[in-house]
C-alpha cells in the first residue's frame, strides 16, 4: 500500500481548508452557499473517516502512527465537526463576512486534532497541539460584540500559551532523561525511570498542555469564560470535538509511565478528585447554561481520568467509551441551546421555562442529554460511568470510586435545575416559539435514540473500544 493512503483523512481536511480559503477571498459573502458547502464537505469527511478506519501503518519516519485507536478518534472528530457544522445554519454569533473564515479555521483545527491523535513523536505532538490551539484562539475571538467579550480571546490565548510553554519544558525533560522523542522508545525506557523526580516532573509538565485542552483541574481556568464568551457554535465545537482529541492524547501519554510510579498515580488520583469535586460544586450556582456546562466538563474530565489512571486495557477502553458517550450527550445539550438562542445570545437557565410546550422534541433531547451527563440509566452516560468505575475497582481504587459516585449524585442537583426549568416552570413573559427545521428534528431524534441505544446495548461499542485500546499495547 502507498504510504500517502494512510494520511487520507488528514489530506481530505487539508483540501476542505483550501476550498474555504479560496471562498474567503471572495469580495461578497454568501452565508447560505458557504453553509451548504460546509455541510456537504464535512459529511463526506465522516464517510472518509469511516472508510479509513481499518488502515494501519507508520508514516513520516515513524513519527505518525495509524492504527485502530487513532482511527476511532478521527471518526469521532469528523462526526463531532459534522454535527457542529449542521447547527451553523443560523450563524448569528459571527459576522456574515467572516463565515468562510469560521469554516476554514474549524476544518484546520479538526486537521490538527486528527494529527494529534496519530502523532507518536513528541515534537509532532507539540506541533499538532499548537495547530489546533491557534485555530481555537481565532475562533473564540470571532464573536460579535467584541467589546463585551474581548478579554475572553486574550485570556484564552495567554493561558493556552502558558500551558504550551509548560508542555515544551516537560518535553525537554523527557528528552534529557531518555535521549529520544519517539513514543515507542519512551515507553521502553521511561517506566524504569519513574522513580527519578526529573522523569515525573517532565511527564507532569508535558501532560499539562493536554490537561489544559481537557479542562482538568487546575488547568481549567479558561473553560467557563471561553464557553460563555465564544459564539455558541464555537463553544459547541470546543465542548465536543476538541474534547475528543484531548482525551485521546491524555490516554496515550499517561500510558508512557507504565504504572511504575506510585507518586505519579497518586497525583492523577488527586487531580481526578479535585476536578470532579470543584466542577460539580461550582456548577450548582451558575445561571448561564454555557457556564454550567463548562464546569460540568471540568467534572467529567475527572470522571474520565478515573478510567485512564487504571492504566489497564479495560481502563483505557472505558475512557474511550466515556469519550464517545460525552460527545453524544454534550452535543445533544448544546444543539438545544443553539436552537433556542438562535440569535446568538448567551442562554440563561430561566429562558428554558416552558420549553416542553414550545418544542417537546428539544425538551426531551435536553432532558436525556442531562440525564446522561448525570449518569442516570438507561442512558449512555450511566453505562460510561459504570465501565469507568468498574475498571477502577479492578485496580483497587474503591475510595476513588466512592468519591466519584458522591460527585455524580451532587451533579444530579444542578442538572435537575435545568430540567425543572424546561418542564415545570412557566415563563414570566411569553417567549417566541422555537423554530425547528426538518434537519434539526432528524438530528434530535437520532441523538435521543443514540443516547438510549448505546446505553442499553453497549456490547458492540465496548468491543470496538477494547480493540482500540489493545492497539495501544502493540
Amino acid at each position: 500500500m502507498m504510504k500517502w493512503v494512510l494520511f487520507i483523512p488528514e489530506l481530505y481536511y487539508v483540501l476542505m481548508a483550501v476550498v474555504f480559503f479560496a471562498l474567503s477571498l471572495q469580495r461578497k459573502s454568501e452565508p447560505r452557499r458557504l453553509y451548504t458547502w460546509a455541510v456537504i464537505l464535512s459529511g463526506v469527511g465522516v464517510l472518509v473517516a469511516v472508510l479509513s478506519a481499518r488502515l494501519e501503518g507508520m508514516v513520516f519516519f515513524d513519527a505518525y502512527r495509524v492504527d485502530l485507536y487513532s482511527q476511532v478518534f478521527k471518526l469521532l472528530l469528523a462526526l463531532g465537526t459534522f454535527w457542529v457544522v449542521l447547527t451553523c445554519s443560523e450563524l448569528e454569533g459571527i459576522d456574515s463576512r467572516q463565515h468562510a473564515e469560521f469554516y476554514l479555521f474549524t476544518f484546520i483545527c479538526t486537521l490538527g486534532m486528527m494529527m494529534l491523535v496519530s502523532a507518536v513523536e513528541l515534537l509532532t505532538i507539540y506541533i499538532s497541539v499548537e495547530l489546533s490551539s491557534y485555530c481555537l484562539y481565532l475562533l473564540v475571538a470571532m464573536r460579535r460584540k467584541t467589546d463585551e467579550f474581548a478579554e475572553t480571546g486574550i485570556k484564552y490565548f495567554m493561558v493556552g500559551s502558558t500551558a504550551s510553554g509548560f508542555m515544551v519544558f516537560g518535553i525537554s525533560y523527557l528528552f534529557g532523561m531518555t535521549h529520544t522523542t519517539y513514543v515507542a522508545e519512551l515507553m521502553k525506557v521511561l517506566p524504569g525511570m519513574m522513580t527519578e523526580p526529573a522523569a515525573i516532573v517532565g511527564l507532569v509538565l508535558a501532560l499539562s498542555g493536554f490537561f489544559f485542552k481537557q479542562a482538568l483541574f487546575p488547568f481549567h481556568i479558561w473553560a467557563p469564560d471561553v464557553y460563555q464568551g465564544a459564539a455558541n457554535q464555537v463553544t459547541t465545537y470546543i465542548a465536543t470535538a476538541s474534547k475528543m482529541a484531548a482525551a485521546a492524547i491524555v490516554i496515550r501519554f499517561v500510558g508512557f509511565s507504565g504504572g511504575e510510579s506510585a507518586v505519579f498515580i497518586k497525583l492523577l488520583v488527586v487531580l481526578s478528585i479535585l476536578s470532579m469535586t470543584f466542577g460539580n460544586l461550582v456548577a450548582i450556582i451558575q445561571k448561564d447554561i454555557k457556564r454550567l456546562l463548562a464546569y460540568s466538563s471540568i467534572a467529567h474530565a475527572g470522571y474520565m481520568m478515573i478510567g485512564i489512571l487504571s492504566m489497564t486495557q479495560r481502563g483505557y477502553a472505558s475512557a474511550i467509551y466515556y469519550a464517545l458517550a460525552y460527545l453524544i450527550m454534550n452535543f445533544a445539550c448544546f444543539m438545544v441551546i443553539l436552537k433556542i438562542a438562535d440569535d446568538g445570545h448567551n442562554l440563561k437557565i430561566k429562558e428554558l421555562a416552558g420549553l416542553h410546550k414550545r418544542s417537546p422534541l428539544l425538551a426531551m433531547t435536553l432532558m436525556l442529554g442531562l440525564f446522561g451527563l448525570a449518569g442516570i440509566p438507561p442512558t449512555v452516560g450511566f453505562t460510561g460511568k459504570f465501565l469507568v468505575f468498574a475498571a477502577a475497582l479492578e485496580q483497587g481504587y474503591l475510595t476513588l470510586v466512592i468519591i466519584g459516585m458522591i460527585n455524580a449524585t451532587i451533579s444530579l442537583y444542578y442538572y435537575l435545575i435545568v430540567i425543572k426549568a424546561a418542564y415545570l416552570l412557566e415563563p414570566v413573559n411569553p417567549y417566541p416559539p422555537v423554530r425547528v427545521d426538518k434537519w434539526t428534528k432528524s438530528l434530535a431524534i437520532f441523538l435521543v435514540i443514540a443516547m438510549v441505544y448505546v446505553g442499553i446495548f453497549p456490547d458492540q461499542f465496548v468491543a470496538l473500544t477494547e480493540a482500540a485500546a489493545r492497539s495501544l499495547f502493540i
